[in-house]
């Protein structure tokens, strides 16, 4: 594992640092405009004044932390494999490239030792999953690692109540901002519960320190709702989600190769409103992890 100088340095001093996954960039956006997110989602977390990780394998060493090139460099290159737990030892051992997914960018941030974790949303239960059983190893994840992540809820292709039945079996605490019920990632709120709804980053940071100091094991989940001038209309995506799926399943397209399709198809079904959605919520998620992550360092460092 290499950490970057900046980071291993806050990381060292109990400043606030906040991870970042490198999928987003190499599977979820074309480029440029996958470069051009990851560098302003880094900038929403500095100007906040925490310290940006975003993280990814590059021939083979875990990278904590990669620089503005090394961002352009996956960017730009085809062929990065997409790593969750079970491809790390392959993907390290081969000494490829390799972009992190939830579930490993989970296991990396505690591996070099951050709280923080932002993505744009998580994986889940897929629909059709009481015969498929394709549930995403993202819910494991947030049962097993000791990392917090802030998402706009789970990708709109899932099934979101299953989903969260998941992580209530996984003992996975679901906190939301402010909002009453559950992000929808595109949209503003599904139906689903959260555990407590939180108004501030410090009254959430009071949370996560509690979860520490209880010695309880186990990711905690943050719901925040995409902006509301962004959001677009539930029943307007959820159409469209059924299409890309019924054109996923008509071309045999499974696995890992599934999510990609599907969130480029709604990209090209929305005519480019969707990425635009997905950038500005991945933004906001940026700006309030930033926030709870200097509250918690601020809290860890008065105790």
């Amino acid at each position: 594992m290499i950490i970057n100088n900046e980071v291993q340095k806050a990381l060292k001093e109990g400043k606030a640092v906040v991870a970042l996954e490198s999928t987003i960039i190499s599977h979820g956006m074309p480029y440029p405009k996958n470069v051009e997110t990851a560098l302003s989602v880094e900038r929403v977390i500095r100007d906040q004044g925490a310290v940006p990780a975003t993280i990814g394998i590059i021939d083979g060493e875990i990278v904590i932390g990669m620089t503005p090139d090394q961002i352009e460099d996956f960017g730009k290159k085809k062929g990065i494999a997409k790593v969750s737990k079970r491809d790390l030892p392959i993907v390290v051992a081969k000494k490829l490239y390799g972009a992190t997914t939830v579930s490993a960018t989970m296991l990396c941030a505690k591996m070099a030792g951050i709280d923080i974790f932002v993505t744009g949303g998580i994986g889940g239960v897929h629909r059709g999953a009481e015969t498929t059983f394709d549930i995403s190893r993202d819910l494991k994840e947030l049962g097993e690692v000791d990392v917090t992540v802030i998402c706009s809820g789970a990708k709109a292709i899932l099934d979101i109540p299953k989903t969260l039945e998941y992580l209530e079996t996984e003992g996975v605490t679901v906190l939301s901002n402010k909002a009453p019920r559950f992000a929808n990632f595109y949209s503003l709120s599904s139906d689903g519960p959260v555990d407590y709804v939180f108004q501030t980053p410090e009254e959430a940071a009071d949370i996560l320190l509690a979860k520490k100091n209880l010695g309880l094991k186990g990711g905690v989940l943050i719901s925040n709702p995409v902006p509301e001038e962004m959001a677009l209309p539930h029943d307007y995506i959820d159409s469209l989600v059924d299409q890309a799926v019924r054109e996923c399943e008509e071309q045999g397209i499974k696995g890992k190769e599934a999510t990609p399709f599907l969130l480029k198809r709604i990209v090209e079904l929305t005519g480019g409103k969707s990425l635009e959605t997905n950038i500005a919520l991945v933004r906001h998620n940026a700006e309030l992890g930033a926030q709870i992550a200097i509250s918690l360092a601020a809290k860890k460092g008065v105790r």
